[in-house]
């Protein structure tokens, strides 16, 4: 479907990339990863013809509908959210206006016989034709669910854009893209602008998608649970894997110590041919077969092993001083915006050494109770911070508050006190800042880098407690993972702000939840909570007292037979394959559809009512078997979390 040859892209006559051939498949769902700088969204960017390459050739089809969600947009749309969703559907909104405006022309006009009249009452029936064909009596409903599913609330449905930050105005993007249906996504950090609820809607919907997906993510779960492929840019070069990226990891791993294992083998047996000809280069009995080694020697391709960016931000954060046993009070915190409220009462006690994780929905209050700790806004109630409390706080927007016109250096001294300025050179150089690096001006960094430079700004300082907004935002795997460790051994007080679940996990022992104005407290890890979220979402949470569900659990587990975990097994796998059979059937019916619309858009059968009759058959078919499809994986979900809890 989509296919490159030998790409290659360079800036300033220097490669970022070269020699890149792959071929994305329909319905596959690809995962482009690689360190910040590696050339991920220049990729995309080519694939879609924003960029041409350098060298190289990219091959579309011709009719081909592809969709891009880039990191940033420049926003300009000022309508209400719906009507700027609904517009964006060039077709359906095009037919949408001409209908508007014919039937107001019939409604005002009495010439019932004239042929001017039946001329529009014609051309109203076959413009609805075309509508209903397009899904255009359904996509108030589908653009009121992908809106929803993205975290919007009714009411927000119908507010001017304007009233959005950047972050909710990037998901109306989303929205648009997603409606159009294209053949390909391409979605360059889609994530960073959602909370989890909404992700784990969107991981959903990308795993139904009946198009092809690459997608730029450094959210390690959200790769695992939609794509089934891997491509890795490392040093200029393209690698390809036929798994998701945590088996990824694993096989690259393989791969490379497979490399070395037979590079050293080949270097041994290289070593014992150039002896054997230096001893007998000068015997005349043996000079046949010195020439023989020579030719070996001369036909050898020598084994190669991939390079890899081995280059880490090593991070280890000074000895948190140590702190009273309450280290943040709230009492009765309310705040509001305007005449819109986001907290409202609050109480929250946050002890020594505890790591704590702030989650919910976008514009829950979450960021804002945040900065009411740091004493960065206005509230109404109390906060009182701990006895020897020193407080180091990364904004989710702290890259942005860096000095543009400074160097990377000077904006470490201007952090710095005392003895620390003279380790912030050393202290950059974990960060990756090295050599020349340090003379670059702020404004010239990659966003990564700017995220970098802001986190290492924290290790000038022995700080206890540590609030970090949103802090894996720009950065890569490498990156994540190295500055997770660091949090791991962190002896002081930790407060996060993540949607990231791979980030969270292991990290934070207490999750609070925030949502109605309100927090609520959940002891465990961040998985701990979500699989609590999904019990309450299915009402069996609040069917059984927290007590009481410990101790019937260990009552049922501790009844059931094998005879009855086996028979339960059966009914998963039945349940299985029958979704199996059933997504079958969707994929023939879809094409079958295709195929239809194809032949009714010819102009010599537009007024074929057979066609449009066997259509609309379809479509029910359809509709039937996506919602057999639905109750299949709700039952799937059910049997499985019967055989988590009671066996």
């Amino acid at each position: 479907m989509v296919s490159l040859d030998n790409v290659r892209v360079e800036f300033d006559g220097k490669p970022l990339f070269d020699g890149i051939s792959f071929l994305l498949q329909p319905k596959e769902k690809v995962g482009l990863v690689g360190d910040n700088g590696a050339g991920k969204t220049t990729l995309l960017q080519v694939i879609r013809g924003e960029m041409k390459p350098t060298e190289g050739n990219v091959h579309l089809p011709s009719n081909l509908k592809i969709g891009y969600l880039p990191q940033q947009i420049e926003f300009t749309d000022e309508d209400e959210i719906y009507s700027a969703v609904f517009n964006s559907l060039d077709e359906i909104s095009s037919i949408k206006k001409k209908l508007d405006k014919i039937s107001e022309e019939i409604t005002y006009r009495e010439d019932y016989e004239s042929e001017a009249y039946l001329d529009l009452l014609n051309q109203l029936n076959e413009l609805n034709e075309k509508y209903n064909v397009l899904g255009g009596d359904n996509v108030e409903g589908e653009i009121i669910k992908t809106l929803k599913g993205l975290g919007f609330s009714d009411d927000d449905i119908y507010r001017p854009l304007t009233e959005f930050s950047g972050g909710w105005r990037m998901r109306v993007e989303l929205a648009k893209i997603l409606l159009r249906h294209p053949d390909v996504l391409l979605l360059d950090e889609p994530t960073n602008h959602l909370d989890i609820e909404s992700i784990q809607w969107f991981e959903n919907y990308l795993k139904a998608y009946q198009g092809a997906v690459v997608l730029i993510s450094h959210d390690r779960a959200f790769l695992d649970n939609i794509t089934t492929r891997t491509l890795e840019i490392n040093l200029g070069k393209l690698f390809d894997y036929k798994v998701p990226y945590s088996k990824f990891v694993k096989e690259k791993e393989k791969r490379i110590e497979h490399q070395r294992a037979a590079y050293e083998n080949q270097q041994k047996k290289i070593k014992e041919t150039e002896e054997f000809i230096e001893r007998f280069r000068y015997k005349s009995h043996k000079a046949s077969l010195v020439q023989s080694r020579i030719k070996q020697l001369e036909k050898m391709n020598e084994v190669a092993v991939d390079e890899e960016d081995n280059s880490k931000v090593n991070i280890k954060f000074p000895e948190a001083p140590r702190t009273g046993r309450e280290v943040v009070k709230c009492s009765n915190i309310s705040k509001s915006y305007e005449e819109q409220k986001v907290l409202d009462n609050i109480d929250l006690l946050v002890e020594r050494k505890e790591s704590v994780a702030f989650v919910g929905k976008n514009g829950e209050g979450k960021t804002t109770l945040a900065k009411i700790i740091v004493d960065d806004i206005d509230y109404q109630g109390n906060v009182t911070v701990g006895y020897n409390v020193e407080l180091g706080y990364f904004a989710q927007n702290q890259d942005e508050l860096l000095d543009d016109q400074k160097t990377v250096l000077e904006t470490m001294e201007d952090f710095a006190e005392g003895e620390m300025r003279k380790k912030a050179r050393s202290l950059l150089g974990a960060f990756l800042f090295r050599g020349e690096d340090v003379d670059k001006r702020v404004k010239v960094l990659s966003g990564g880098e700017r995220s970098r430079l802001a986190l290492a700004t924290l290790l000038l300082r022995p700080y206890n407690l540590l609030v970090l907004d949103e802090p894996t935002n720009h950065l890569d795997m490498k990156s994540k993972e190295v500055l997770k460790n660091a949090l791991k051994e962190y002896t002081g007080t930790l407060i996060v702000v993540s949607h990231d679940r791979d980030f969270l996990d292991g990290l934070v022992d207490k999750v609070y939840e925030f949502k109605d104005k309100k927090i609520k407290e959940n002891i465990g890890g961040i998985y701990d909570f979500l699989k609590k979220k999904s019990l309450e979402n299915l009402d069996d949470l609040n069917a059984i007292a927290p007590s009481e569900k410990n101790t019937n659990n260990k009552n049922k587990k501790g009844k059931k037979t094998f005879e009855q975990r086996k028979e339960h097994n059966k009914k998963i796998s039945k349940t299985e394959k029958a979704i199996e059979s059933t997504e079958k059937q969707i994929e023939a019916i879809e094409s079958e559809m295709k195929d239809l619309k194809e032949e009714m858009y010819k102009t010599e059968k537009q007024n074929n009512v057979e066609l449009y009759e066997n259509y609309e058959n379809l479509k029910r078919k359809y509709e039937q078997e996506m919602a057999r499809w639905e109750e299949l994986h709700e039952e799937l979900e059910k049997l499985n979390q019967e055989l988590q809890d009671n066996f």
